[in-house]
């Protein structure tokens, strides 16, 4: 079996970028006992990413590389923005235990959209906050292996197509920390 449309995939991978002394650094890695699986044609992956491992079959290696446009895009400084510290604020007081250098908050629009920010610093008066996906700007290497493929079942694609309930494959509203 190949890896194509309605199939449910598991891969190990290590995904490294380049850092600033031109050496690969690891950023993340999925292994046998903890693989990477996705529906493939759900848009679950990045699109480059499931191109890249069509027609593969279990046991075939994979060693590809992204660039920031296939992948999150390219870097912006205009996504950086300085925010009053009162926006920050729980019944009147900032929110310190939440609201600190490497934590990933949502966020509002102006407009209603939602989005996801990383507090680059927080200053007296302000939070930093960037709203670049935290791999923006990054040519990503996939270094890996695919370990199984079956058809996906009418089970997996309801998950993925009614929002997978609270997440963690219970499809109940408040898992309540229960998830298995």
């Amino acid at each position: 079996m190949k890896i194509s449309e309605d199939k449910s995939v598991s891969v190990t991978y290590d995904l490294t970028v380049d850092n600033d002394q031109g050496e690969r650094e690891l950023m993340e890695r999925a292994t046998r006992e903890r693989p990477l699986t996705f529906l493939f044609g759900y848009g679950m992956m990045l699109e480059s990413f499931e191109r890249n491992l069509e027609g593969l079959a279990v046991g075939d290696k994979f060693s590809f590389t992204l660039t920031p446009e296939e992948a999150y895009g390219v870097y912006y400084t205009e996504n950086v923005a300085e925010l009053p510290k009162r926006m920050f604020e729980v019944d009147g007081k900032f929110d310190s235990e939440r609201v600190k250098e490497g934590e990933t908050l949502p966020m509002m629009d102006s407009q209603g959209h939602r989005m996801m920010g990383s507090v680059s610093e927080v200053k007296p008066e302000t939070v930093v906050m960037d709203f670049n996906h935290p791999l923006a700007g990054e040519t990503l290497h996939f270094d890996g292996e695919v370990i199984d493929i079956h058809p996906s079942t009418p089970e997996e694609i309801d998950a993925i197509q009614n929002g997978g309930g609270c997440g963690c494959g219970c499809n109940q509203d408040d898992c309540k920390g229960e998830c298995k």
